[in-house]
């Protein structure tokens, strides 16, 4: 394992200081990692505090349920807490993790059991992409609670563009036309706030095809369809019978289907009635048609659900999940010490469906996957149940197709489950063929496409990187099968690398997604940015190399890496590709249709709007339409209206719609909000609203 590179001896400094007014029975402490020769009696001691005073209460509740199978157990020595078997250096990692050592934030090499000889985070002259130069990959990141996707270069990791999904933005106008705002409003039920969780993009033949990104609403239910070619989101689904999509993700290889993962579970319909009665709630997954956006079928389940990734040859789809005691509180759901992998049968379901096997709950059609429902009796259930330890997270399955490996979150192991056994065995448990002990806090995984698996942990702040096949040959619990692990800074969520969710992985660059960035930036207030960091994993012996960090504004959570010969970005709009009429030259006008309603057809290009001067009355209905007529690409225009609230984004051949009511009278400017030209400033219309008399 390689240590952090940068370790500052001023921080080091700073944390001794720190250290100095440490009880005097601290004086004997030992060195994180050496043996405590005296015996059990006395409390362990590390870095001058007891183990105890490391751990908060919560943080302790939430570690004792990692004490994992009897094939899990740790095969190190460990420390003695109720519940709890801990190595010394997953403990030390623990302590990190939630802040007790907070004072060597700066120098947590002493926590690794390596030095790191890499010289230093700075990226090497290969990975480097010069000014005027093009990256490599296309990487698509979840924007959280700013629900976007942020596009960045890699490996530069510069930032290239922002494409707004689930509210509204001004700089693209996204919200304000006609379109967009309906989009929003309508399709997506009308919320002014998002989440956006996991972005995947389209796939044909188990490789990226560049035609579109879906990604999911974790806060509101929905799902998003996002247009590749001009960058921009398309269609929103308002999903019924649910709260909280979590996972988002396809039917492999073509892009069948694409499935949202509920959540949170809830009465269906959630109308008002079974509000105290929790055993009648349920969470569903939701297939949905690529093409229309539409609801084909939702299947109901027992517990909550997670995450999702499907098999790559159609059958499979499977989801993690958690809460399966149903209960509705912390405690209720913490009381088993085993949770669920669904694997869901897709074209199974499909019969279902159409033998008309479902409820209709809110016009779609819910199956029952409920471990009791008669359709998971006899020889092919719908929903397979894989038991695995308590509250699994990430679950991904391999670039060959042959596994699907669920993260442990609360055990220190992956479960690696054989997907062609699943249709085989009598007893889903028999499909799971290797559970490798991986360190604390394992959340997702990764691949590189040379047998590979990359998880994080967030408590031990790593990735880890491991064999999947070795893990199958080796003994549950086993260490063996893990070829390096870094550090990372701090608390590491998802990850990705270079097209890690195809049938053929690059091979050369992962993202790890941290929580938590600490010093590592500049600081700028009580929220902090969190870190994403980009390591070079082309070279097996070199291990994982760290070449860059990028401070990231709060919250990602999961990304997509694509080549950039996949995608085929327009560099002007298309006027074939929108339904409304585009406006030329010529062929403006302003037209009173009746006492209160006027339309105005428009055109702009640099310097100017096709009217200088709009007259209207107070009360006038104005339905605007307007095109950049400009044919270069990257001149970008716009009209704002402040007083009116309106602020439309213009592309080149872009046309945009928008209705106000003139409901003010005076005089308001026009203007261009996007520095076009040398006269950008003269770029203007006069709006003269006469009183109504």
């Amino acid at each position: 394992m390689t240590s952090h590179p940068n370790a500052s001896d001023e921080r080091t400094a700073r944390a001794d200081e720190q250290h100095d007014d440490t009880p005097a029975d601290a004086g004997d402490a030992k060195p994180a990692g050496e043996t405590d020769d005296a015996g059990d009696d006395e409390p362990e001691i590390v870095d001058g505090r007891t183990i105890e005073h490391l751990l908060t209460d919560h943080e302790r509740d939430i570690a004792s349920t990692a004490e994992g199978t009897d094939a899990t157990a740790a095969k190190r020595p460990t420390l003695d807490l109720p519940r709890l078997e801990l190595g010394r250096r997953d403990f030390m990692k623990a302590g990190a993790a939630v802040g007790a050592m907070s004072g060597l934030a700066g120098c947590t090499s002493i926590l690794a059991d390596e030095e790191d000889d890499s010289g230093g985070a700075a990226a090497s002259g290969e990975h480097k992409v010069a000014p005027g130069e093009h990256d490599e990959y296309y990487g698509f990141l979840s924007g959280g609670h700013t629900g976007e996707i942020r596009v960045v270069g890699i490996p530069s990791m510069r930032e290239l563009m922002r494409i707004p999904v689930f509210q509204a933005e001004s700089a693209r106008g996204f919200g304000h036309d006609a379109k967009t705002s309906e989009m929003l409003e309508e399709e997506g039920g009308g919320y002014t706030w998002g989440d956006t969780h996991h972005p995947r993009v389209s796939q044909t033949d188990n490789d990226y095809d560049g035609r579109w990104l879906f990604v999911n609403d974790k806060a509101n239910g929905r799902m998003a369809r996002v247009d590749l070619e001009y960058f921009e989101t398309d269609a929103i689904t308002n999903v019924p019978n649910c709260q909280g999509v979590h996972g988002a993700c396809m039917q492999l290889p073509d892009t069948q289907l694409v499935f949202g993962v509920g959540e949170f579970r809830v009465p269906m319909p959630n109308d008002g009635r079974d509000v105290q009665s929790p055993d009648e709630y349920g969470s569903v997954i939701t297939a949905i048609d690529p093409e229309t956006m539409d609801v084909e079928w939702q299947v109901e389940v027992d517990g909550n659900m997670d995450n999702g990734d499907g098999g790559k040859e159609g059958r499979w789809f499977f989801a993690t999940g958690y809460n399966s005691e149903e209960g509705v509180t912390e405690g209720e759901m913490a009381r088993s010490d085993r949770d669920y992998v669904k694997a869901f049968d897709i074209p199974a379901i499909w019969d279902a469906v159409e033998a008309g096997n479902y409820e209709e709950i809110s016009g779609v059609p819910v199956v029952d996957g409920t471990m009791d429902s008669p359709l998971n009796e006899g020889d092919r259930p719908i929903v397979r149940y894989v038991a695995t330890p308590k509250s699994p997270h990430g679950i991904s399955v391999t670039p060959d197709g042959n596994y699907a490996i669920a993260s442990g979150k609360l055990d220190p192991s992956c479960t690696v489950i054989d997907i062609d056994a699943i249709a085989e065995v009598d007893d889903p448990q028999e499909s799971i063929v290797g559970q490798p002990r991986i360190g604390m806090g394992p959340l997702h995984t990764a691949y590189d496409g040379r047998g590979h698996a990359y998880t994080t942990t967030f408590i031990d702040s790593e990735v880890v990187k491991w064999d999947y096949e070795a893990a199958v040959e080796a003994e549950a619990g086993s260490e063996e099968p893990v070829v390096d692990r870094h550090d990372v800074h701090y608390n590491p969520g998802h990850l990705i690398a270079a097209e890690s969710y195809t049938a053929s992985p690059q091979g050369d660059y992962l993202i790890s997604l941290n929580k938590l960035s600490k010093d590592r930036f500049l600081p700028v207030g009580p929220i902090h940015p969190e870190n994403d960091q980009l390591f070079h994993i082309g070279d097996d012996d070199a291990g994982l190399e760290l070449i860059k960090d990028k401070p990231s504004y709060p919250e990602p959570h999961d990304a997509s890496v694509v080549h950039k010969d996949k995608l085929d970005p327009a560099k002007t709009w298309d006027t074939d590709d929108y339904e409304i009429d585009y406006v030329a030259e010529g062929e403006e006008s302003i037209e009173r249709v009746d006492d209160s309603t006027v339309e105005i057809e428009m055109w702009a290009r640099r310097n100017e709007y096709a009217f200088p001067d709009i007259t209207l009355q107070e009360g006038d209905e104005v339905h605007l339409r307007i095109s950049n007529i400009e044919t270069t690409s990257d001149v970008i225009h716009s009209i704002a209206i402040p007083q009116y609230d309106i602020n439309l984004a213009l592309a080149p051949q872009d046309t945009r719609e928008v209705t106000f009511t003139a409901d003010k009278p005076g005089v308001f400017w026009a203007y261009c909000a996007y520095f076009c030209s040398a006269l950008h400033l003269e770029m203007r219309s006069r709006i003269l609203v006469e009183p109504d008399e």
